[in-house]
Order: C-alpha cells, then sequence, then structure tokens
C-alpha cells in the first residue's frame, strides 16, 4: 500500500489547523443480526487520512511546532486472529501507516485527557456520534477538573469536517487513478448486464451481473445499493426492489457502480430489453443524452456548480414542449418549474469516498465555482408516469444517463464512458451478445 497521499493529507489538515488537536474515529462494527456483523466499511473521513481498514480505531492529529499522528488501534491478538483474520497492533501499524505513534485502544479514554491539556483548540465532529461526544465530553471535563494544578482545556472547539470538506472536494492524483479504476470497472458491469438482458428474465438476475463484475475486478462492495428497473419500476428515482419480470417492450434503467478502495463510481444507462429502442423510447432517451451534452458543455474551470444544471433543464424543458408534455413558452416553463413534473432532482452532486461526497454546493449565498480536480456526476432524467394529459405513447418511460465527470484546466473528462451511451451503440453492444 502506498501510504505517501495519507500521509500528505495529514500534513495538508496539520498546516490548516494551526495549533490544536483533532480527533478523527473511526466508524464502529455494526450488528447484523445476534453476533453476525455487516462488512466492515472505516468512516469516510478517517479512511481519508489513514487508509487504515480496521475498526476500533482513532487517529489524532496534535499540530504546533511539532506536528504529529497517532494512531489507536487494536491490539496484536494471535488467538482473535484466529477467528477473525490479520490485525495489525500498534506497532504494525505505525510502521504500515507512516504515523508518528501508536498506541492500544484501551489505552485511549485514559491518554486523551493527558493530550488534551493545554492545547488552544479541539478539533473533533460534535452531534455527528453522540457516544463519542460523550466521550470527549468526560475527557474535557477531566481536564477542567484539573484547573488548580493549572491545567487547561482547550477555549475553543473547532469542527474539524468544515476543514476536511474542502480538501476533499479537490482530488489528488491517488483519488483520481483509483476513481478511474472504479470507472472503468462499473463501465464494464454495465456493458456485462446489457449483454445479458433477455426478456423473461428478472431484474435482481441482472444485478447479480453487476455484482460478479464488481468484484471479479478487485471491487470490495457496491457504492450504493444498485437500481435494476424495467419498465414502469425506472419511474421510481430510488427503487431498490430488483425483483420484476422483464418484459419484452421494456426499457431498463440500470443505476449503479463499485466502490474500489475507499473510492466510488456512480454510472446509470438505459438499454431496451429487447435490443431495440422504441420510438417513443428513443424520443425521450435523445432528449436527455442531449441534456448531458449541454451539461457537460458547461463544465470547466470558473463555472459554477449551477450552471451545468441550468443548461440540462433548458434543454429538458424545450424537449417536453416539443414532445407534448409541457405546454407553453420555454421561457414560461422555466419560470414556472413546470418541467420538475417530469425532472425532479438536480443535475450533479459531488463524487469521491462518498457517493454523495463531502463539500458545501455554495460558497455565502453564491453556488460554488468549480475547480480543476473536482469530481461531479452529470445525471439528467425524465420520467414519465401515466397521466390523462400526457400522449400514452411515453406512459411509464423513465430515463437517466449519469457520468462521473473529473474537472480538468481545459473542462472535463467523463472517466465513465468505456460503456456505449449512444442509441447505435448500445444496440450494436446488444446485437453482439452471444
Amino acid at each position: 500500500m502506498n501510504i505517501t497521499p495519507f500521509q500528505a493529507r495529514r500534513a495538508n489538515l496539520l498546516s490548516r489547523m494551526d495549533a490544536g488537536l483533532a480527533i478523527i474515529p473511526t466508524a464502529p462494527e455494526k450488528l447484523r443480526n445476534r453476533d453476525t456483523h455487516y462488512g466492515y466499511r472505516a468512516d469516510s473521513y478517517f479512511h481519508y487520512l489513514t487508509g487504515f481498514p480496521e475498526p476500533e480505531a482513532v487517529l489524532l492529529l496534535i499540530a504546533g511546532d511539532t506536528p504529529r499522528s497517532l494512531l489507536f488501534c487494536r491490539d496484536k491478538d494471535v488467538e482473535r486472529e484466529i477467528w477473525d483474520g490479520f490485525r495489525y497492533g500498534p506497532a504494525g501499524a505505525c510502521e504500515a501507516f507512516g504515523m508518528n505513534e501508536a498506541f492500544s485502544i484501551s489505552e485511549f479514554d485514559g491518554k486523551l485527557a493527558e493530550l488534551l491539556a493545554d492545547q488552544p483548540a479541539l478539533w473533533y465532529s460534535l452531534g455527528h456520534d453522540p457516544a463519542w461526544d460523550t466521550r470527549i465530553s468526560s475527557a474535557l471535563n477531566a481536564v477542567r477538573a484539573q484547573s488548580r494544578s493549572g491545567r487547561r482545556a482547550p477555549a475553543a472547539l473547532l469542527d474539524i469536517r468544515s476543514v476536511l470538506d474542502e480538501m476533499r472536494l479537490i482530488k489528488d492524483g491517488h483519488e483520481i487513478a483509483t476513481m478511474q479504476r472504479a470507472a472503468a470497472i462499473s463501465a464494464g458491469a454495465h456493458c456485462r448486464a446489457m449483454r445479458a438482458v433477455a426478456p423473461g428474465c428478472f431484474e435482481y438476475e441482472l444485478e447479480a451481473e453487476l455484482l460478479h463484475e464488481f468484484r471479479r475486478h478487485g471491487s470490495q462492495a457496491p457504492a450504493y445499493g444498485s437500481i435494476v428497473a424495467a419498465g414502469a419500476n425506472a419511474c421510481v428515482l430510488h427503487y431498490v426492489g430488483n425483483d420484476k419480470a422483464i418484459a419484452d417492450g421494456d426499457l431498463i434503467l440500470i443505476d449503479a457502480g463499485c466502490e474500489l478502495d475507499g473510492y466510488a463510481s456512480d454510472i446509470t444507462r438505459c438499454f431496451p430489453a429487447n435490443g431495440r429502442f422504441s420510438g417513443p423510447q428513443a424520443d425521450i432517451y435523445n432528449l436527455v443524452l442531449a441534456a448531458q451534452d449541454a451539461a457537460v458543455a458547461a463544465i470547466r474551470p470558473g463555472a459554477t456548480f449551477q450552471q451545468p444544471h441550468d443548461a440540462a433543464v433548458r434543454v429538458l424543458a424545450q424537449g417536453m414542449i416539443d414532445l407534448k408534455l409541457l405546454g407553453g413558452s420555454l421561457d414560461g416553463v422555466l419560470e414556472s418549474e413546470a418541467y420538475k413534473r417530469f425532472y425532479m432532482h438536480r443535475t450533479s452532486h459531488w463524487l469521491g469516498i462518498d457517493v454523495h461526497d463531502a463539500g458545501e454546493y455554495k460558497e455565502g449565498e453564491d453556488w460554488r465555482a468549480l475547480e480543476a480536480g473536482m469530481m461531479l456526476t452529470v445525471e439528467p432524467g425524465c420520467y414519465v408516469r401515466p397521466a390523462d394529459d400526457v400522449p400514452g405513447a411515453f406512459w411509464n418511460i423513465g430515463v437517466r444517463i449519469e457520468d462521473d465527470a473529473l474537472v480538468t484546466p481545459a473542462g472535463c473528462e467523463l472517466i465513465t464512458r468505456d460503456v456505449p451511451v449512444a442509441i447505435a451503440d448500445i444496440e450494436a453492444l446488444m446485437r453482439a451478445r452471444t
């Protein structure tokens, strides 16, 4: 494992803190049932700074003239390793993850008050975890109890997430490379699903094809619950039932991406169960693709986060008028937001360690300006539910097209285009099925 990016992030955070002590715990294990746990995933902030994969761990960063990184983790335990697998232990973790010092997690509460004493500030995510809030409060009270001996508790409590969120918005080279690999794996999974579909199969069979491809190429898990939605199910934005039999004329929407080494990918494609888009399906699909093209063209350094959404909405609104889904003028549809009947979500979100990644979308009252190194999705859609005032040919057609965009100095790069997006290319891939 290359620990250099994690060391660089810790050094960056320490320099931004200037002074004080930061506490970043990892996530706890979660019971699935009785004594069986869910598969473990580290807290995103903790992973970003350490890469350390084990539960029951805490990172402490001490800023100042001599910055230090301290890790508290589980002891090396040969007996438990027989049952649960390898543990680094403090000594192994210190060396393998480039820490200044490492200690047993059993020593954490005893050492915390000592480490907090006389620090000017405590950097911590207050309110994120009530159990940790109680633990930190206890340590602060222990320091305050020593006031007559001259020990002082931190005078300032600062939110470490506000600093880390700004850091996480700009991806470093290690993050970009990991996300490009995740994108390639996910693109292959979408292609596999397109080749595997046949009328009469079930949505969960396509989900199984996705999961197979994710794991086969080294992904540890899906980045989120995969959406495999055929026919009317595609008009449910967060459909996760994945249990419907797929009919011959259905258009299938798959929104799925893998997580690789802690980083998410996020792709949506739509394709016909029988390999051929009908006329109405193609009309809606091409409208959404045109909206995505307009959004992509608006992504560049200096543009605001809102501009790609505005560009997509303008194309979608005009298309809805042209297809008789809506009446009136373009300006009227935009002003009244009538388009939200068929397009009710936003065009983008940040992407990174979390599929909806950290970072504010506004600075003050203004939409944030895009910068090189940011990663965001581009995912316009159009969802047509049955209604008396809607042409019946479009009923139950739901289309979303989503790619992952890296903002570059010259504009943006779509890192998920290894899966086809044009109708002709999708149909050609499906014709080549064996």
